[in-house]
């Protein structure tokens, strides 16, 4: 493979897409793609807004307020208490009822923040990794306080950790409020525990909840073919009791301790007592240290390895990746104990990964933002480019489930959603056509990638707008 090939697949492939001059810089692709594992990528935009404290602080005065005004007169009661006292679900309701109008303008800041940070980047690669795991420890807002908290998991606990141990990246993630407060941990409780048995004897039933274990096992780590049995999935759950969040929903509003809202706290009074076994070892450490110690033993894990692996091959190479490769980085990752640059590496390396055959069909996140780089287009402002996401069918933080967004080409490219592409490029084509010289931009953009069929269509173009719109809903624009 030539340099100028590989560059096209380095700024296109590994990173966001490439912009006019880029592609004839670089000299050594790989090696541009290492120098980014170097280092984090520079504080983004992102950073300036709140975070998950200040959020979580804001939002617990925004309901103070509220209880306050209607208690006043000030607006109408938003809780009816048939005991005359705001109880844990009266809290709750309020969360759902009102916290919305409280959550979305900060939601909205870091969607736009996020996209205006991929569209400058000078690290696309690490930017794409960032946006990797963000999706693999996918939150979503349709939960009402995760509206407020999905940016902050991201700028706070994935890109931090996206050049260092899998472990330290897991153990983040899963003591983030929006992991928790998204699957509900902070309303589990063991069945045995101090809170539980005070509960008992007045007749309450509470339970124990299953959700981030379960979606700790099957997605964070081992898979779905992993080797869990549903008794792992209870015992670990139980492990888990008592991992919550400081000042947030239901019982953690009942159970504050002074701690900082939205801070990690473990309340020892729903934990569950005792040892557990989790996939046939015993952890009989006390408190939340049981389950740091699943945790540190998951992400050691060679069905974890292989997981993960399998899932950046798919990423960065094939729908279906190479068996080759996912030994290759699954190697890597045993070898130097999770450590998450040692398995770029090894991904750069691979051959697969520079098979000059465009296999990945960019999600709309892809599209619009190497969209945005490619015609070095404003930076988008207010609800522009969100709301074009929405419109391509990839809303940022709302993949309505823990899996996230799919990672292959037939999620995306069915028809209706291909003639959404066309559409957006024939408008942004209309208003930049006249300004941008499509038969020059394309080798600019898709170098040794660009394709007889679509230089000679472009060409052939009747006007500046049709030349653009034919090179953006390209095959290989549309493709990395």
């Amino acid at each position: 493979m030539t340099e100028a090939a590989a560059a096209a697949i380095a700024a296109n492939r590994f990173g966001l897409g490439a912009r006019p001059g880029e592609l004839a810089r670089l000299e050594d692709p790989r090696g541009w793609l290492r120098s980014q594992l170097r280092a984090p990528p520079p504080a983004p935009a992102a950073f300036a807004l709140p975070g998950s404290l200040e959020v979580m602080r804001g939002a617990k005065e925004f309901v103070a307020n509220a209880q306050e005004n209607a208690a006043k007169g000030d607006e109408k009661p938003v809780i009816q208490s048939t005991t005359g006292t705001d109880s844990g679900a009266a809290q709750q309701k309020l969360f759902a009822q009102r916290l919305p109008r409280y959550f979305a303008p900060i939601y909205q800041e870091d969607v736009l923040a996020r996209l205006q940070d991929a569209v400058v980047t000078s690290q696309p690669f690490a930017e794409r990794l960032v946006q990797f795991w963000s999706n693999h420890f996918a939150v979503s807002v349709d939960k009402v306080a995760v509206l407020g908290l999905a940016g902050c998991l991201e700028k706070e606990a994935i890109r931090p950790n996206i050049l260092g141990n899998f472990h330290d990246l897991l153990l983040s993630v899963e003591k983030h409020p929006a992991m928790l407060d998204f699957l509900d941990n902070a309303l589990s409780i063991g069945p045995g525990s101090a809170w539980a048995e005070r509960a008992g004897q007045r007749r309450r039933q509470l339970g124990l909840n299953e959700n981030l274990a379960r979606e700790i096992l099957e997605l964070h780590t081992l898979g779905v073919d992993g080797g869990y049995t549903q008794a792992d999935v209870t015992r670990f759950a139980k492990v888990l009791t008592g991992w919550s969040v400081a000042g947030g929903r239901g019982l953690a509003v009942r159970l504050d301790d002074g701690a900082a809202p939205g801070s990690f706290d473990f309340r020892a009074m729903l934990h569950e007592p005792g040892e557990q076994s989790v996939l046939g070892r015993r952890y009989a450490q006390p408190g939340v240290a049981q389950g740091e110690a699943v945790l540190r033993d998951l992400a050691a894990a060679p069905q974890t390895a292989r997981h993960l692996a399998t899932k950046l091959a798919r990423h960065f190479i094939a729908d279906d990746p190479p068996t080759a490769a996912v030994d290759r980085l699954a190697h890597a990752y045993i070898r130097s104990g999770g450590d998450l640059p040692a398995v770029y590496h090894a991904l750069i390396d691979s051959p697969e990964a520079w098979n000059p055959e465009l296999l990945k069909f960019k999600t709309p996140h892809d599209y619009l933002v190497s969209l945005y780089r490619g015609l070095e287009l404003p930076l988008p402002e207010g609800q522009r480019g969100p709301a074009a996401l929405t419109l391509l069918g990839q809303p940022t933080f709302r993949p309505g489930s823990p899996a996230g967004w799919p990672d292959r080409s037939a999620d995306w490219d069915g028809s209706a959603a291909l003639l959404k592409r066309i559409e957006l490029a024939d408008n942004v084509a209309q208003r930049a056509g006249v300004a941008r010289d499509a038969n020059a931009l394309a080798p600019q953009l898709l170098g040794a990638t660009l394709s007889e069929a679509t230089r000679t269509a472009v060409a052939r173009a009747d006007s500046p707008a049709q030349a653009l719109t034919l090179l953006l809903t390209s095959p290989e624009f549309m493709r990395r």
